[in-house]
């Protein structure tokens, strides 16, 4: 019998002190699942009164960043002028191509009671030939919805369970949010070049091997599997076409060339990026040690 997963990932938990944020990939392990280059999960958690996530304005280029959420609200601002509230249930994708700036705080409304935060944040590389289109924003409201008696799925991008989610793809993509009752089960789609999924609450097995929260479980390729929980759990599951080439990561860039990375760490330290409408009166400097992202 084929093992139905090639590799498991823990990922680095990043205690924020009013929330904790878990980041999968990038690793040593492993830089990306189909073109998901980036997962950070983070929450549950509830903010105390009149505190809030804010997360100053900061630029981004040659990806695409998908945000979902499983409670709470988050307004977002960019620099294209656009601003959305996204709550549980839409997906804000944002294409950042060849360059891009916003930022991402806690509604005024959430802040008195003390905002909850819960979801998912994952960035996707854009394929070899459009890392430099032109920078877009997109929230779908309206998601396809797969459900059985004790199984149901948001399609959150690309084709699963014979459904289709109308959110820009770049890349082929598949990423949903999996959500089973008591002794519910839901087949995964093996027609992906590379598929992984992260039990992001209550419990869950994969053909029979128990998944641990919050790690990112890589799946054999090909291979036709079945999720299914015994007391109740949700899990996402995130891929879709395998990169050839390589994409290099710095702080809030992704590029398959270092060059343009260069670049684009000189643009926002010398202010050639523009600026987010409405938000433009701080920002995340340019950090001196190369990390990932940045949070408040």
């Amino acid at each position: 019998m084929t093992d139905p997963i090639i590799q498991t990932i823990t990922p680095v938990a990043h205690d924020l002190g009013a929330f904790e944020v878990r980041r999968a990939i990038p690793s040593r392990q492993r830089t990306m699942v189909g073109p998901f280059i980036f997962v950070d999960q983070f929450g549950p958690a509830h903010l105390p009164p009149g505190t809030a996530m804010d997360v100053r304005p900061h630029p981004h280029i040659n990806l695409a960043t998908v945000t979902w959420l499983f409670e709470g609200a988050i307004d977002h601002r960019d620099s294209l002028g656009s601003f959305a509230t996204i709550r549980p249930g839409q997906v804000n994708l944002m294409t950042a191509g060849s360059g891009i700036v916003h930022s991402e705080r806690s509604p005024a409304t959430e802040r008195p009671g003390g905002p909850h935060l819960y979801g998912m944040q994952t960035w996707l590389a854009l394929p070899d030939g459009q890392e430099e289109i032109a920078p877009a924003f997109e929230q779908i409201t309206r998601l396809p919805l797969v459900e059985d008696v004790c199984a149901s799925a948001t399609v959150i991008m690309g084709t699963l369970w014979g459904k289709t989610a109308p959110t820009t793809q770049h890349a082929a993509t598949i990423y949903a949010d999996i959500v089973l009752a008591p002794g519910g089960a839901l087949p995964i789609d093996a027609e992906a070049d590379e598929r992984a999924i992260m039990l992001v609450g209550g419990q869950a097995t994969i053909d029979g091997v128990a998944l641990a929260p919050y790690d990112l479980v890589v799946l054999a390729p090909g291979a036709v599997l079945t999720l299914a929980s015994e007391t109740g759990g949700r899990v996402m599951l995130m891929g879709g076409e395998a990169f050839t080439t390589k994409r290099h990561v710095w702080w809030n860039f992704v590029s398959s060339d270092r060059e343009r990375i260069n670049q684009a760490k000189h643009d926002w330290q010398e202010g050639r990026f523009p600026k987010v409408p409405g938000d433009d009166l701080e920002f995340i400097p340019l950090p001196r040690v190369a990390t990932t992202v940045s949070y408040p």
